[in-house]
């Protein structure tokens, strides 16, 4: 008798084995790009010595773009997620691939300001190191005041919603001060603070502090009083209840502070650093514009775009990591 259908090992089989010609797309876009630089002659107006850093960069993703498509025939998981991804991807060579015709090959923008892919690239080979070390002294000014600015916004949040007192005389002062930006300080903090870096890293705490503090309040203030009324009756201390009731049920919109909290805390780096802090980021930007080295500009721009993507990342997952409780009652 023939058999209908396919047994459950069966379907998972040919589901493993499946293969998802999207997955195909970014080496398709990135080989475009890479014919069409090898391929079509550079503006006759170019007359600096050509580079290979776009050949490279490009044989590079073409390289990692058909291992990924590999890989993705022998996993079910690889090929779910980099097939999602792959569009974008795909999206994004293709802009590159336009910007070098546009700067490279048709020179339609003017070269000092928008120089083309080779030239940034020769950015990150030659002056990697010292864009390095620049990474490492904003990082170190983001976290001192990052930091700072989370801890007091949290204590002072946990006061105003826990504390009608507090709340009282702490309540008008968020109004009046939380408000105006934190760049806005920046004349009083640099004559306030014995260094650069001191009055930087207070502008930095201070954007993290208002929108942390306001969050944390608004969350422990509307958090439902039966939760307390169920830790009184088994014993609970007021710390107890702040800590273990409070704060784990006012968790989501704390972390929503603190977000917003993170998005303040970059544009204040970058508007302090170019205020006077040495070898930061937004110094190495700053002071490659005045020199009218565009394309260190633009790869600093893209230093500070990975390194605050990857920042915003880890913020994520560790907010997935302790809100996992939400994961099924909430839509992620």
């Amino acid at each position: 008798m023939k058999r209908i259908g396919h047994t459950y090992k069966e379907e998972e089989m040919i589901n493993r084995t499946r293969f998802d010609l999207s997955t195909l797309v970014p080496t398709l876009s990135a080989v475009l790009a890479l014919l069409v630089h090898l391929l079509v002659p550079n503006s006759p107006r170019y007359t600096l010595k050509p580079l290979p850093y776009f050949t490279i960069l490009l044989a590079g993703v073409i390289a990692v773009t058909l291992v990924l498509a590999a890989l993705s025939l022998f996993s079910q998981r690889v090929r779910e997620r980099y097939a999602f991804k792959s569009w974008f991807i795909a999206a994004f060579l293709l802009l590159l691939n336009l910007l070098n015709i546009a700067t490279l090959k048709l020179m339609l923008l003017p070269v000092i300001y928008f120089p083309n892919p080779d030239r940034i690239l020769k950015v990150f080979a030659d002056d990697w190191a010292f864009i390095l070390k620049c990474l490492g002294y904003s990082l170190r000014l983001l976290v001192t005041g990052y930091a700072i600015g989370a801890l007091a916004g949290m204590t002072t949040g946990i006061l105003v919603g826990w504390s009608r007192k507090w709340s009282y005389w702490v309540n008008p002062l968020i109004k009046v001060i939380g408000p105006i930006p934190s760049t806005a300080w920046v004349p009083i903090a640099l004559v306030s603070f014995p260094t650069t870096f001191a009055a930087s890293a207070f502008l930095i705490a201070l954007a993290v502090w208002f929108p942390t503090t306001v969050l944390t309040s608004s969350g422990i203030s509307n958090v439902q009083n039966s939760y307390f009324e169920v830790s009184s009756t088994l014993g609970a201390k007021v710390i107890h209840k702040i800590f273990k009731v409070a704060l784990p049920a006012a968790a989501p919109s704390i972390f929503v502070g603190i977000f917003n909290g993170t998005g303040a805390s970059f544009i204040t780096l970058m508007t302090a650093e170019m205020m006077g802090v040495k070898y930061g980021i937004g110094w190495y930007i700053n002071w490659q514009k005045d020199m009218l080295s565009y394309a260190n500009v633009y790869a600093g721009l893209i230093v500070i775009a990975l390194t605050f993507s990857l920042i915003i990342t880890l913020l994520f997952r560790v907010r997935d990591r302790i809100l996992v409780w939400q994961k099924g009652v909430i839509k992620w």
